[in-house]
């Protein structure tokens, strides 16, 4: 009888966006993360008559059980199993709303079924898997920093933990102003944008923000870190808005929000943002300033949820 597989979601600092290789999804660019604590998807996996996904209880029919299926038997093949399988997924992330839930499910779905099929699988290996899934879910297999290496091909594309257990005294509230599904997924923004005119520079430069942040974490360098994940951000966004056609997952809570932070970043109050493919912002800050923060969001934005996260595990076997 396979595991319970917990995944946790991860937020790149510094980002990936553009694929190589869309079937194999090798990135264009390395990338690195950190795994929140607050944010996870548990998964089992069990045999059954016929092929069923179950998410948060309730079935799923359509695009998103065909992925799920999809991976599933592309895994069956690669190890030379198979059969139907019922999948129980409990989702603590907001979906397709750039809070990276896809990193947490299919990290767990790749995990799930290595338990449910006995297979022994070195970290380094799941993490090609969990890529196959999602790009991004490479980097939950494991906790803490991690480093997602783009390589030059399958084998040589994987995650790896930089610092599992960070000492950097670092929060991220997630700011959740809207919570419903993107209009544009992440797959369809990475394609736009490579057209625009600024995406090659960005890409020469990833090397060089990836050893800066490095060191940033190296150091205990909040600052550091801060106005890098800050910078890739907004760099990832202009590309966005330079493609042809441009396009933006910002709404005006969004540029608010973005605002507020620079606004507590003036009168001391030390923080930054990063923004996914989606509308959330992610404030990075330290301990001794979330309430103040939160205080503020709280009292600017109508309907808000924030989540206070620190540094998450990799993958855990719950039972």
């Amino acid at each position: 009888m396979g595991k319970t597989v917990r995944a946790h979601a991860n937020i790149a600092l510094i980002k990936y966006w553009g694929k190589k290789d869309e079937r194999l999804r090798l990135p264009l660019m390395s990338s690195l993360s950190m795994t929140l604590d607050r944010f996870y998807t548990d998964t089992k996996i069990t045999e059954s008559d016929l092929n069923h996904f179950y998410l948060n209880g309730i079935e799923q029919i359509g695009q998103s059980s065909q992925r799920v299926f999809t991976y599933l038997k592309f895994l069956q093949d690669k190890f030379g199993v198979s059969g139907n399988l019922a999948v129980r997924s409990t989702n603590h992330v907001p979906t397709a709303a750039g809070l990276a839930s896809s990193s947490s499910a299919f990290a767990a779905l790749a995990g799930a079924f290595c338990s449910h099929y006995g297979f022994e699988i070195e970290p380094k290996e799941l993490s090609r898997l969990a890529r196959m899934g999602s790009g991004s879910a490479c980097r939950s297999v494991f906790g803490g920093f991690v480093l997602w290496q783009k390589g030059e091909d399958d084998s040589s594309s994987y995650a790896y933990a930089l610092n599992e257990k960070p000492e950097m005294d670092l929060q991220l509230l997630a700011i959740e102003l809207n919570p419903k599904p993107k209009k544009l997924s992440s797959t369809e923004g990475m394609k736009q944008a490579t057209s625009s005119p600024f995406f090659k520079p960005w890409l020469q430069r990833n090397q060089t923000e990836l050893d800066q942040m490095i060191t940033a974490i190296q150091n205990n360098d909040f600052t550091a870190l801060g106005q890098l994940a800050e910078l890739n951000a907004n760099e990832m966004h202009a590309i966005n808005l330079t493609a042809q056609p441009g396009f933006t997952y910002f709404e005006p809570q969004t540029i608010a929000a973005i605002n507020l932070v620079r606004h507590l970043r003036e009168t001391g109050i030390e923080c930054y943002y990063t923004i996914d493919a989606g509308p959330n912002v992610k404030v990075i800050t330290r301990l001794k300033n979330v309430k103040e923060i939160t205080n503020q969001f709280v009292s600017q934005f109508d309907n808000v949820k924030i989540v206070n996260a620190s540094f998450g595990p990799g993958l855990s076997y719950l039972d």
